[in-house]
């Protein structure tokens, strides 16, 4: 494609050249990230927050402010409905029940089902607890932080303590803004969300290491190019691969965010932005981040990294 042509040359952009700014620009949004993360919160799925999710099919479009009202004197309080789809004859309606156990919870919903009537057709009824919500969360923030923790042991066993630190910075870079993100826009935070998450921390990783594998073979290559330059280099060499495998990626996610409804709503969007800010730290973060080392006045190896470079 003529449109993609010009990353296909070889590129000589001074991109360490904008490091300062791209540092404030970091900061920047990470600082906003975690003002909307501790002001705003998220909005948290039944997967989370606990409550009731049922999933409705009529014969012809549903009224929702005629539903909405029926459902009204359930007993029930925060009910949310939506419509799934584009004939509006798919709704799926949520409740929270906090406090409510397992048998309650099943009450209040053939309280909805006699509310509604016998002219739907419950596709899909889902029940969760508070106290399995919280466990669910818990388990969400474990799995995310152990995902960085291992990804930047993984990258300290193939490299140097440096590309390591750089890899940590970078990803949680990456999860915080993107996650301030999924607040700001209010987006359902559910456990398809942290695997999209987790989606992202793959994703993101392997573009720093091919980043990272390009610097330290030029490293080897160039022994008495300056580092700047070097790192300049290496960036530019793997341009194109990073910007093609983007817009790649992102024309699939971009079809599920558009296409994949109101369901996969939060996940298509995590990977989207993901992929975005995945490669503007491997490039602005986590390569540019280096620069603060000399990297070819290593330490004594064996007492930082026991098991060598791979």
């Amino acid at each position: 494609m003529k449109i993609f042509s010009w990353v296909t040359k070889e590129t000589n952009i001074n991109f360490m050249k904008m490091r300062k700014l791209g540092f404030a620009l970091s900061v920047i949004m990470v600082v906003l990230s975690l003002v909307c993360i501790f002001t705003k919160g998220f909005n948290y799925g039944i997967d989370f927050s606990g409550g009731i999710l049922i999933e409705i099919k009529s014969s012809q479009p549903v009224n929702l402010d005629e539903m909405r009202q029926k459902l009204s004197g359930s007993g029930l309080e925060d009910i949310t409905l939506q419509t799934i789809g584009d004939k509006g004859d798919e709704v799926m309606i949520r409740a929270q029940a906090a406090g409510l156990d397992e048998k309650e919870q099943m009450s209040a919903v053939n309280s909805i089902k006699e509310t509604l009537g016998e002219s739907y057709d419950y596709r899909r009824v889902e029940l969760v607890g508070p106290q399995v919500g919280d466990e669910l969360k818990t388990a969400g923030i474990i799995a995310s932080i152990i995902a960085v923790l291992a990804i930047s042991a993984y990258i300290w066993v193939r490299f140097e303590w440096q590309f390591a630190l750089g890899a940590m910075v970078s990803l949680s870079h990456d999860l915080l803004i993107t996650v301030g993100l999924l607040s700001f826009f209010a987006f359902d935070f559910s456990l398809t969300t942290v695997a999209a998450i987790l989606t992202l921390a793959g994703y993101s990783v392997n573009d720093k290491v091919v980043t990272y594998d390009r610097i330290r073979e030029n490293l080897r290559k160039y022994k008495k190019m300056p580092q700047y330059d070097l790192l300049n280099k290496s960036i530019n060499d793997i341009f194109s691969r990073t910007i093609l495998t983007g817009v790649t990626t992102m024309l699939a996610a971009a079809s599920l965010f558009v296409f994949g409804g109101d369901t996969l709503r939060s996940f298509s969007f995590t990977i989207l932005w993901g992929v975005i800010i995945g490669t503007y730290s491997s490039i602005y973060v986590a390569a540019t981040f280096l620069n603060l080392f000399d990297l070819r006045k290593q330490p004594d190896e064996k007492s930082i990294n026991p098991f060598g470079n791979v």
